[in-house]
């Protein structure tokens, strides 16, 4: 049996309830799937602790850490507590911890180890976590994470029994993955790990959860679709849950299955925020509106866009003023604009008013530089575009001189963004072959690099950009060629279907044609009045 059929096959049960059951809340309250994590704390705290772990493995990382508190309130000898308070403040896949995030987890970790267990298989847990705050130098994050993993590794090794250990090892192998290995080494070997594992526990949020984080790759994606479609079935309390299966199907331009995820986990993100933090914005709700907007876009529905995009702008007051909250804030407008190839919206943009602390996160700040100098650039505005590539430069210098921790490289993503806009702004001047060579190496830059975890992808996808370019210049082969490309890394996306479609009919291939124009028509339906969506129609007719 292939991987995908195993993991299928073990998700059955799941998989055979109605699709729509996650979206209108029918589950009980509290619903975060099962875990088994035994302790020697006291009776009185197992509920609070469990809780507190299967909360851990769909992120949501404040509730946990309340569950973890109340135990160490009712158990004061627990020191498990304070190793689950530990875990709360360690984001693997996300973004490093900030020092204030790591100074509260070494507290933690030192006062787990302080009250000390008598059990071994707990010290070892504890022990680990203690490697994850060493340190609280930012710089140290790397390093730090691998000694994590390697503890992890001992813990599987030495305590077969436990049921855990494999599941926390699995993310840390996908934490800790290399920034340039395209044969995804760490990921297939966490998701052969929980593979394993998913037969006899086929209701753990976390072997799902991080199953979908393995294989969050085009080349990949497919593998995690029943993981991806299970996993809002078995914790529908949770809104990463709800959020999590829409990475797979954004993979898989599974446009309408993204649409209802986002729409169930923005919801359940307010819910949840109105209750903890009134009048604030949930950053699990801006990140839905993200995939949202995204997704709304490639089927042309302009309007939900735009309410989504509103709701985004919106948003002064914050839950958690985190990487996905910026990065959200940074995105949607950018996407809004060039997705609609509005080059007058885009060169207006500017970097977000919203109090966030930007510097912690400051390479979102390259989407609105990005989508300024294409903007300008296509709309004949050279100096403002100009003005944004050296932006884009300037912050590309400094992540190369500071790099960020963890497993994705922004530096140079950062850099394809620059060639990317720069590409335009040399076809603006009238140098073709430097704009196409630009064009060209953003694109093998972009697909070296790859998408970091949080995103829905690339605000435009360099491949495609390099086929609207090429297509701009009258070489309408070598433009069907890059549009092919990118709709292999990024299936059913709107532009590039329309830009393959005009493509072929100049290049003279009528049948690729009438596929791409076909495929454009199912996606946007009766809905869209776009000019390409019009040309569609006329060509089909003809």
């Amino acid at each position: 049996m292939t991987r995908r059929s195993i993991i299928a096959a073990s998700l059955a049960a799941l998989l055979v309830t109605p699709a729509a059951a996650h979206q209108d809340h029918s589950h009980p309250a509290g619903a975060l799937g099962t875990v088994h994590f035994p302790t020697s704390c006291s009776k009185d705290a197992a509920a609070s602790f469990t809780r507190g772990v299967a909360l851990l493995h769909s992120f949501g990382y404040e509730e946990a850490r309340r569950a973890f508190e109340d135990v160490a309130a009712r158990d004061a000898k627990c020191a498990l507590a304070h190793w689950g308070i530990a875990m709360t403040w360690w984001h693997p896949v996300w973004v490093p911890p900030t020092r204030a995030e790591l100074t509260a987890g070494q507290l933690a970790a030192a006062k787990a180890n302080a009250i000390g267990s008598r059990l071994p298989r707990e010290r070892a847990y504890i022990d680990a976590v203690g490697a994850l705050y060493s340190s609280v130098d930012p710089g140290t994050q790397d390093a730090r994470a691998v000694a994590y993993r390697e503890r992890m590794a001992s813990i599987v090794r030495d305590f077969p029994d436990d049921q855990e250990a494999p599941i926390f090892y699995a993310l840390s192998l996908v934490a800790t993955a290399s920034r340039t290995d395209t044969t995804f080494a760490n990921q297939k070997q966490a998701a052969e790990i929980l593979t394993r594992n998913l037969e006899r526990q086929p209701d753990h949020p976390g072997i799902v959860h991080y199953l979908i984080h393995a294989f969050d790759y085009p080349p990949l994606a497919r593998e995690a679709l029943p993981a991806a479609r299970a996993y809002a079935k078995i914790a529908p309390a949770s809104p990463h849950a709800l959020h999590m299966p829409t990475h797979i199907f954004t993979r898989l331009g599974l446009w309408q299955e993204s649409i209802d995820g986002n729409i169930a986990s923005a919801r359940s993100a307010r819910e949840l925020v109105a209750r903890a933090h009134p009048g604030a914005a949930s950053f699990d709700a801006l990140h839905a509106l993200d995939y949202l907007v995204y997704a709304y876009l490639q089927i042309d529905d302009q309007p939900k866009a735009r309410a989504a995009a509103d709701e985004a702008a919106a948003a002064r007051r914050f839950d958690e003023p985190n990487f996905a909250a910026g990065y959200a804030i940074a995105a949607i407008p950018a996407r809004w604009t060039l997705e609609r190839r509005d080059w007058s919206g885009a060169a207006a943009l500017d970097v977000p008013t919203v109090d966030l602390p930007w510097q912690q996160f400051r390479y979102a700040l390259a989407i609105p530089h990005f989508a300024r100098a294409v903007g300008a650039a296509r709309n004949g505005q050279l100096d403002r575009a100009h003005e944004a590539v050296e932006a884009l430069r300037a912050l590309q210098q400094q992540l190369t001189t500071t790099p960020v921790a963890g497993p994705y490289d922004w530096a140079r993503q950062v850099e394809s963004m620059r060639l990317a806009a720069s590409a335009w702004v040399s076809r603006a001047e009238g140098r073709i072959e430097e704009a196409v060579a630009e064009a060209q190496a953003a694109a093998e830059l972009e697909e070296a690099v790859g998408k970091h975890p949080v995103t829905p992808g690339a605000v435009l996808p360099a491949r495609e950009l390099l086929g609207d370019l090429l297509l701009d210049v009258n070489r309408p082969q070598d433009a069907l060629t890059a549009y092919e490309a990118s709709l292999k890394q990024s299936p059913n996306r709107f532009n590039s279907l329309a830009g393959a479609a005009s493509a072929a009919v100049r290049a003279g291939q009528r049948d690729k044609a009438r596929e791409f124009y076909q495929a454009l028509l199912r996606q946007a339906g009766d809905r869209s009045e776009r000019p390409e969506v019009r040309d569609a129609r006329l060509f089909l007719e003809r």
